[in-house]
């Protein structure tokens, strides 16, 4: 009897060792390079941004195609902080109480703002004309984050060894951004 389990454990640790090891290390390579792919464009894309001062739909479908590479889906998120400058007055209403000082505050703009003129609704604007970019200004702030929000087969993979419990299927999350240093319209 004892010998029986020490064979079916035998063959058990080969059934591990031959097929689920490679093929877990297989996945897990992936999305690596899923992550790598993902890095490389989320930052060319926003390093464009920053560069050009605006987004075109060309950029921005560009930059979705090179994300669909991966097999993987992703919830991307872009916000747009513009710089302003706001005088500082004890009484706003009286112009002689001015502070000799301004406040440095942000009016942020997120995705579907931002969608919304590269994509507008009802245009029959072509995809290169200049209503359709969305243009920021040198010294704003543009940041995008994208995360996966599929399992990816290494995902799988490791809720079924450990038998449906898993911390985070969701393994690629990366956030980028930076000031915005040129505008070239």
């Amino acid at each position: 009897m004892l010998n029986y389990f020490g064979k079916v454990f035998t063959v058990m640790l080969a059934v591990l060792l031959l097929y689920i090891w490679p093929t877990s290390e297989t996945f897990e390579r992936q999305d690596d390079i899923s992550y790598l792919v993902a890095f490389n464009s989320v930052t060319s894309f926003v390093d464009s941004v920053r560069n050009k001062g605006y987004i075109t739909p060309k950029m921005y479908n560009d930059f979705t195609t090179e994300l669909s590479l991966t097999g993987n889906l992703y919830d991307i998120e872009m916000e747009h902080k513009h710089k302003r400058y706001n005088p500082v007055y004890i009484d706003p209403a009286n112009p002689n109480t001015f502070q000799d000082s301004f406040n440095v505050d942000y009016e942020a703009f997120y995705e579907k703002q931002i969608l919304s003129v590269i994509f507008p609704a009802n245009s029959t604007a072509g995809k290169s004309d200049d209503s359709r970019k969305y243009k920021l200004t040198e010294g704003d702030y543009f940041s995008v984050k994208i995360q996966n929000t599929n399992k990816t087969n290494a995902g799988r993979l490791r809720e079924f060894l450990n038998g449906g419990f898993s911390p985070s299927n969701l393994r690629i999350y990366i956030p980028y951004g930076g000031m915005v240093t040129n505008e070239d319209y």
